[in-house]
This record gives structure tokens, C-alpha cells and sequence, in this order.
């Protein structure tokens, strides 16, 4: 004769065979939900390091473990970390968007010129990835006053064209002259000078990314860069002093985000120039 009645009721496990399964929720950012034991109710900020935070209505914010322990409209859930979404396309330091397993291409004729180390530094550190994609080879001029014996000794073509980025281009200084003899000139159609009003590409970075208000004022008669590091409280007795602090400046740049929008325009419009098929 079967049991109507099962087995014994008093048995081991009955407690759990009775009870309600929990859900588990992932804690996806926005989710409102209240801890069971003192009541806290808030919105999910963020999941990290095996912890959800919560931010109640009044903004304050406390960490909770994932688990058990929180209720959604009255009814207890297990939070759990929410899945990981698909990555959209990655962009480059610059913006651009990356180009998955491209190999650097052989590098054309033509060349972005810029007037010393650092600026060289920067350029590759934000339009690195770029200018290997397009074969851009950067090359340093250590001054712009060396320009005319390099396009004497090495005239540009329609094939073979330079974009040529100098520091402090603003009307009257050494630089837009050099800039105006040169589109005058032989070799002026097939060589684009641009630049930026600054003292030094340093300034090209903008003071937020290095943590301060504005970029120190240099008095006249002081060596411009030896000022900065001063103002900073760097040590400036030395050219290797003054190569340790580009590098301190050069740390703070992860994006174009953190340079001058004078900047950005003009190395932006170098890349163009460079690399537009021969007419």
C-alpha cells in the first residue's frame, strides 16, 4: 500500500526541500535594491573586487559583499556580478578608431618634421599608432632654423612632401618668418608649416593632466624650460634634470584629451597633408 503521506516529515533536509528557491540578479548599475538586515535601500553604483556598492537618495554610499542578504520588491535575491558585455571598437591614444592586427606599413616618402626630442616623444605617444598604420615616418629637425638645409639638401615633391609642426608660431616671432620665406618660396607648394602658439610643446599639455591650475609664468631673460622645473620645485641644474622632468610631463598624456586643442588641429592636419595622394 503506497504512503499518501511521503516520508517522514521530521526527516533531514526538510527545511530546505520546503523552501522557495532564491533568484540570482546580476548587479547591473541602476538596480535598486534594499539589504535585508538594517533596511538600506539604494541604487547600484558599480561591482568591484567581489563588493556592490549602493547609493541611497539622500547620495551616500556604502559596499556590500555580493550574495544573499538583499531584497527587490520585498522578495530576497542573490546578487551577482553582472556578465561582461562584448568590448564595442577600440580607439587609439589619439581617437581614432584601432585597427585590429594591422602591421606597420612601409613608410612613405613624405615626413612630419618637428623641431626637437620631445616633440617628437609626444607626437608618437598620441598619433603613434596612426602614423604606423599610414607609414608616417617623425623625424626631428633640432630647430627650425635648419629647415632651408634640409629641403636644400633633400627638395620636396609632389610625391615626396613635408609637414613640417613648429613651436611658438604666432605673428612677428622667428618662426612664422622662417614660415613665410618658406611657402614663398621654391619649395612652398609641396611643404605645409604649422604650429602652435606656445613657448615649448611642455605647454602643449594641458594643466589639468598635470594636476594644476596653469602653467607656471617664466620672467624674461630666464631660460624657459630651466623655469618651469624651478616653479615646480624640480631639480634644473642639468640637461639629464631637464630630461627627467619632460618625462614627468610626458607620463601624464594618455589621450589627446590631455593636449591643447592647438595642437591636436594642427598635427591632425600634418597627417592629412603627408599622406594625400599625389595630385
Amino acid at each position: 500500500m503506497d504512503d499518501r503521506y511521503g516520508s517522514d516529515v521530521l526527516a533531514a533536509g526538510w527545511r530546505e526541500r520546503a523552501a522557495k528557491p532564491v533568484p540570482t540578479v546580476p548587479a547591473e548599475v541602476d538596480l535598486v535594491v534594499e539589504v535585508a538586515e538594517d533596511g538600506y535601500c539604494g541604487a547600484v553604483t558599480r561591482v568591484q573586487a567581489g563588493n556592490v556598492e549602493l547609493e541611497d537618495w539622500k547620495g551616500r554610499r556604502r559596499l556590500f559583499p555580493l550574495g544573499g542578504g538583499f531584497l527587490i520588491d520585498g522578495a530576497p535575491v542573490r546578487l551577482a556580478a553582472p556578465a561582461a558585455r562584448p568590448e564595442g571598437p577600440k580607439r587609439t591614444a589619439s581617437g581614432s578608431f584601432a585597427v585590429a592586427d594591422q602591421r606597420a606599413r612601409v613608410a612613405l616618402p613624405s615626413r612630419i618634421l618637428v623641431e626637437g626630442k620631445h616633440d617628437a616623444e609626444l607626437v608618437e605617444k598620441v598619433w603613434g599608432d596612426d602614423l604606423r598604420v599610414e607609414g608616417v615616418v617623425v623625424e626631428f629637425l633640432q630647430g627650425v632654423d635648419l629647415l632651408d638645409e634640409l629641403l636644400a639638401a633633400e627638395p620636396p615633391t609632389a610625391r615626396r612632401r613635408y609637414g613640417v609642426l613648429v613651436d611658438h608660431l604666432v605673428p612677428g616671432s622667428k618662426e612664422s618668418r622662417i614660415a613665410d620665406a618658406v611657402a614663398r618660396g621654391p619649395h612652398g607648394r609641396h611643404v605645409r608649416i604649422v604650429g602652435h602658439p606656445f613657448v615649448d610643446v611642455w605647454q602643449c599639455v594641458t594643466p589639468q593632466a598635470l594636476g594644476i591650475a596653469r602653467w607656471p609664468e617664466v620672467p624674461r631673460g630666464t631660460d624657459w624650460k630651466t623655469g618651469i622645473c624651478r616653479a615646480f620645485g624640480w631639480p634644473h641644474e642639468t640637461q639629464a634634470d631637464t630630461a627627467r622632468a619632460w618625462q614627468r610631463i610626458l607620463a601624464s598624456v594618455h589621450s589627446y584629451r590631455d593636449l591643447e586643442p592647438a595642437l591636436l588641429g594642427r598635427v591632425e592636419e600634418l597627417i592629412d597633408f603627408v599622406t594625400a595622394p599625389a595630385a
